[in-house]
């Protein structure tokens, strides 16, 4: 009941929002405010419904620290898929073919912002934490990864191995994030990094959704499993291999700091005469 008490209201926002900013999606600067409103919203709500049912504050969006956490996520979320469109690159797969909209990418900017804060609410601050407690933190880990690349199957261009990609590089990677910093700020901002220099800077595909408008004109071509296909860059191999990399480094940190919860199991009762 708990987990619905939290996923529900969460849940609506993101939906609301969402819609909001589809309708507008012509309109960059309103996309950019709507999508800022969303993202305030939807942490205003997830705060209060975890009070409400948890009877805590939730230290995990505390406004403390807030700007510098996600300001961290975000150059890691950048920084890796800036590493992972120049190995593309390098095997000729991506290229410039001109300069973008710098309008189109503040209206990204507005967009990729409610996505990562009200996706992150929903599968690490929600999903991941409470099935943590019950499970421990590798259980929790690999089912909301799996949860993760399951969503993305929704989007136009979406096939089964992007979504498994999506599972493995970012469904696992962020909930590490989260485990090994026990704040959504910094996934939230590894997440928005990484979407908005995938469509706002490089101007590539972001999980099957199509073409985007951002600062560059970028150019995919080439095998899908090097360049991710229709799907984006997420579909890369690259992306994968780094993903996978970055969980590890996260889950390391998660393990030294004592962020790890134990798996859960439940001990047979014994009479003992």
């Amino acid at each position: 009941m708990r987990l619905l008490k939290q996923l529900v209201p969460v849940a609506a926002v993101a939906f609301a929002g969402g819609a909001l900013v589809g309708a507008v999606q012509g309109n960059p600067f309103l996309t950019l405010l709507l999508g800022l409103a969303t993202a305030v919203l939807a942490v205003l709500v997830y705060a209060r419904v975890v009070r409400w049912s948890e009877r805590r504050a939730p230290a995990e969006v505390a406004a403390r620290g807030a700007a510098g956490a996600v300001a961290r996520g975000t150059l890691i979320g950048v920084a890796l898929f800036a590493a992972v469109i120049l190995n593309i690159a390098l095997v000729g797969g991506y290229r410039i073919a001109g300069q973008g909209s710098l309008t189109g990418a503040a209206g990204l900017f507005g967009f990729m912002a409610a996505a990562a804060v009200t996706e992150e609410l929903l599968f690490r601050g929600i999903l991941f934490r409470i099935v943590e407690e019950r499970t421990g933190t590798w259980p929790a880990l690999a089912l909301t990864a799996v949860l993760f690349g399951l969503s993305h199957l929704f989007n136009p261009h979406a096939d089964l191995w992007g979504a498994i990609a999506i599972a493995v590089e970012a469904g696992g990677m962020l909930a590490a994030a989260y485990a090994a910093t026990r704040t959504l700020w910094v996934p939230i901002g590894v997440h928005f990094g990484w979407n908005f220099a995938a469509a706002g800077i490089f101007g590539t595909e972001v999980s099957g959704n199509g073409a985007v408008q951002g600062l560059l004109h970028g150019v995919t071509s080439g095998p899908a499993l090097l360049t991710g296909g229709a799907f984006g860059p997420e579909a890369s191999a690259y992306a994968v291999v780094f993903g996978l990399l970055l969980t590890a480094v996260f889950m390391w940190l998660a393990r030294r700091r004592g962020n790890v919860v134990p798996v859960r199991r439940r001990a047979a009762a014994t009479l003992t005469p």
